[in-house]
């Protein structure tokens, strides 16, 4: 536990931080997941659910929450299934 003021503030700060990134990641997992189950049922919709998760995969590199490379590996792979699926 700090004794500090300011570090006392820098942990306040950090434990807000950490609970507005964590819901943001949460919705990003949320997206891949119905991406995957609309994958799997073939649904024409796949498309449009895969551009969200473009977006908010990217929100999150820019955020800093998510690093840039894994974004991209996240994104080729939901790519290749959907390709898959159109052929």
């Amino acid at each position: 536990m700090p004794n500090i003021q300011s570090a006392k503030k820098e942990l306040r700060k950090s434990k807000k931080r950490q609970e507005a990134n964590k819901i943001v990641a949460d919705r990003a997992k949320i997206l891949i997941k119905n991406t995957l189950k609309g994958i799997e049922a073939k649904e024409a919709k796949v498309a449009k659910s895969f551009n969200e998760v473009v977006q908010s995969l990217d929100k999150l590199v820019k955020k800093g929450i998510l690093k840039q490379n894994t974004a991209n590996r996240k994104k080729s792979r939901l790519q290749k299934k959907i390709n898959e699926i159109a052929k």
